[in-house]
């Protein structure tokens, strides 16, 4: 198990952060059986009482595993950069990864919980609620995806292959350039949707070559995801090929980026030119 010089192990804290993704999993699913109302947040984006009661249950629970450790989540972002940006270890969690999928009877939203150390996420959990499926790493651990009460299975991306391309795509936020970038790779690529974080972990399993995105997602939508991936064998960068950092601006807006399998791979020709 490997350390991190910061007076902690997260190798060691990952099975209690799945504990307390798999909880506020389940608190997600009682809002969903019980029938829940959809309000708005400020910026137009759809609030609901399982964004909220995941939250709690996160922030409850990494409170009582590392309580010196800020918390940054979706649902309680309004801290200034300047208090942020002294910062070099924090927890950053999106409750409710694909609120619009929930809300329209998708299975594919997701819990994210990542610890962040330089810029950089240190551990990661993806929890599917709907299916209790859970992906996790940290370095030590490797990528692993674990069903509830089943062993955990180790994950890697898969060497990617000209011509032979199976590439991710958002189902709620498509996009012309995305669509360009598809065209430019063939006729012959198949091309998986799906919502959530969950098209970083089709990278992660090696069941696709490549996850573009080319429109706005923020930093508790990616980091626990890009751990994934990035132990499992990946990279993940902004169209210039830099790895995605966090927590290095006011905005907590990413730039369009790549989930990329096979770092060997050559993907700059079939960017568009605009991206």
């Amino acid at each position: 198990m490997g350390t991190n010089g910061q007076g902690g192990a997260p190798a060691h804290w990952l099975d209690r952060v799945i504990g307390i993704a798999r909880e506020a999993g389940r608190r997600i699913m009682e809002v969903h059986s019980a029938g829940f109302t959809v309000q708005k947040k400020s910026d137009h984006s759809p609030l609901t009482a399982a964004d909220l009661a995941a939250h709690t249950a996160i922030a409850e629970g990494l409170r009582g595993l590392a309580p010196d450790i800020p918390l940054l989540s979706e649902e309680s972002s309004g801290i200034s950069f300047p208090r942020r940006r002294e910062w070099n270890r924090y927890w950053l969690v999106d409750p409710l990864d694909g609120t619009k999928e929930f809300i329209g009877g998708s299975q594919d939203f997701t819990v994210n919980i990542a610890l962040i150390e330089n810029h950089a996420p240190l551990l990661g959990v993806v929890l599917v609620p709907a299916t209790t499926r859970c992906f996790a790493a940290a370095p030590g651990r490797g990528a692993f995806v674990q069903d509830e009460g089943a062993p955990a299975t180790a994950i890697r991306t898969r060497p990617t292959v000209r011509g032979k391309f199976t590439v991710a795509g958002s189902r709620s936020h498509g996009s012309e350039q995305q669509e360009r970038f598809f065209a430019a790779l063939g006729p012959g690529t198949e091309v998986m949707s799906m919502g959530s974080a969950l098209k970083f972990c089709l990278v992660a399993e090696g069941r696709v070559d490549i996850y573009p995105r080319f429109g706005p997602t923020s930093e508790w939508d990616t980091a626990a995801a890009q751990c994934v991936v990035e132990q499992a064998g990946g990279i993940v960068t902004d169209l210039c090929f830099n790895p995605l950092r966090y927590n290095t601006r006011e905005s907590l807006l990413n730039p369009h980026f790549l989930v990329i399998g096979d770092p060997s791979f050559d993907w700059r020709s079939y960017l568009p030119e605009s991206a």
